[in-house]
């Protein structure tokens, strides 16, 4: 029997829940390289407000197919794990994002000073990457559609 929370989960991959002028609809990928046989199922959400299409791949443990890649897009801001060792790595990140072609990215899911986790720091990520990066100067970040950049840009977080 599911628990409470992995109904509600489940609830979300079903369809599109519509909220005051916010969609959100989740997408059941997995959070290893064998189809979840190691650690499971997890859940990419793609929310939309009024026309920005935000999509948060929370612990995505493997690359998209060509059919993910039509189901998810156009994206305008992505949100994508980089740290590897229980997520996609930094290769692999940049390799769902030229596939999906945002305009935003925002890394996550990476090592930060401090932290015991063992995952990789970001900066594996930002020194294969081959598009445009700017520093966020706080941890708020507006994003407003009609001032999406052309080219993919990746929006690196300050340091905690």
């Amino acid at each position: 029997m599911a628990s409470g929370r992995d109904t509600v989960a489940l609830r979300w991959v079903e369809g599109l829940r519509i909220v005051k002028g916010v969609s959100i609809r989740g997408f059941k990928f997995y959070h290893d390289k064998s189809q979840g046989r190691l650690r499971g199922e997890t859940i990419a959400y793609m929310v939309v407000l009024e026309d920005l299409r935000l999509l948060h791949l929370g612990d995505i443990g493997h690359t998209l197919t060509q059919e993910d890649v039509l189901k998810l897009a156009p994206v305008d801001v992505l949100f994508i794990p980089v740290g590897g060792v229980y997520t996609i790595d930094h290769h692999e990140a940049w390799t769902i994002i030229q596939a999906i072609k945002p305009k935003i990215v925002i890394p996550m899911h990476y090592w930060i000073p401090g932290a015991l986790t063992p995952l990789n720091p970001i900066d594996r990520f930002l020194n294969i990457i081959k598009t445009p990066r700017v520093r966020a100067e706080s941890r708020e970040i507006t994003i407003w559609k009609d001032r999406l950049p052309e080219k993919t840009t990746v929006i690196v977080p300050p340091s905690f």
